[in-house]
C-alpha cells in the first residue's frame, strides 16, 4: 500500500526543505510506502531552489515535482497533485511547518482498521500541543465549522484543518473546482454527500505561524470560506 503526500507550495522557501526532511523521515505503519508530490504554484521566492537542494542532497528519496507556470491557488495545486497521485491513500500536507508529518500514522489508523474512508485531523480535540495564537482566528474557524456542520449535518470540530486523509478512490471521484482556499469547504460539502461515507476525526498537534512568520490566510479567506460553504451546500451541489 502507498500513501500519497500532496504538498501544495507557494513561496515556502523558508520551510520547504525542512518540511521535506520531516516528511521523508516518517516511518509509516503496516509497511506502507510513501509517495511525495510537491506542486510548486509558480513561487516567486527560492522555493524551487530549496526543493532542488533537497533533491540533490537526498538522491535516494523520490519526490515528484510539478511546476505551475502561473499562480493558480491552493485548490488548483491540490487538483494537480490529486491527478498525479498513484497511492491507495492521499493526505494533504501544507508546505509550512504548522502540521507534524509524524502524525500521518494517527490519520491512517482508523482507515487501516476498517472504520473510516476519510479522516480529518482536528486541532481542537485531544491533548497534543497547540500553539496559542489569534483569538479571532479560533472564533472564525469554529464559526466556519459550525456553519458547515449545520448544512452538511455532520459534526466535525475542525472543517478548516490542513490535515485531511482520504482513500484515494474517494477523493479522485469528487469533482473539485475551487482554485483558492475554498478547497476545505468544497471538499467537506461534497464528501459529506457521498452515500455511506465514513468520516472520522482524530486529534492532532498544531504549530501555527504568525503573519510575520509567513502565514497567508486572512479575513478575506474567511469570507470566501463562508461563500463556498453556502455555494456547495445549497446552490451548487454537483
Amino acid at each position: 500500500m502507498i500513501l500519497s503526500v500532496i504538498i501544495p507550495a507557494f513561496n515556502e522557501g523558508n520551510t520547504i526543505f525542512r518540511l521535506l526532511e520531516r516528511v521523508s523521515a516518517v516511518v509509516l505503519i503496516e509497511d506502507i510506502s510513501m509517495e511525495i508530490i510537491v506542486v510548486d504554484d509558480c513561487s516567486t521566492d527560492n522555493t524551487a531552489m530549496e526543493l532542488q537542494r533537497f533533491l540533490d542532497g537526498n538522491p535516494g528519496i523520490h519526490v515528484k515535482s510539478i511546476l505551475h507556470e502561473k499562480n493558480r491557488g491552493k485548490g488548483a495545486a491540490l487538483r494537480t497533485g490529486i491527478q498525479a497521485a498513484t497511492g491507495d491513500f492521499i493526505v494533504v500536507q501544507d508546505a509550512d511547518l504548522e502540521y507534524d508529518p509524524r502524525e500521518y500514522n494517527i490519520l491512517l489508523q482508523p482507515v487501516l482498521e476498517g472504520f473510516a474512508d476519510v479522516v480529518y485531523g482536528s486541532r481542537f480535540v485531544g491533548s497534543k500541543p497547540h500553539r496559542v495564537l489569534f483569538f479571532f482566528h479560533s472564533v472564525g474557524n469554529r464559526f466556519l465549522t459550525w456553519l458547515s456542520n449545520l448544512l452538511t449535518n455532520i459534526n466535525i470540530t475542525d472543517m478548516e484543518t490542513g490535515y485531511k486523509l482520504f482513500k484515494s478512490g474517494i477523493l479522485k471521484s469528487v469533482r473539485l473546482v475551487e482554485n483558492g482556499f475554498g478547497f476545505e469547504a468544497e471538499i467537506t460539502a461534497k464528501v459529506s454527500r457521498i452515500p455511506g461515507i465514513r468520516i472520522y476525526e482524530v486529534g492532532i498537534s498544531y504549530y501555527g505561524r504568525t503573519y510575520h512568520e509567513g502565514k497567508k490566510v486572512n479575513w478575506r479567506d474567511g469570507f470566501k470560506a463562508i461563500y463556498c460553504i453556502l455555494k456547495y451546500n445549497i446552490f451548487s451541489r454537483k
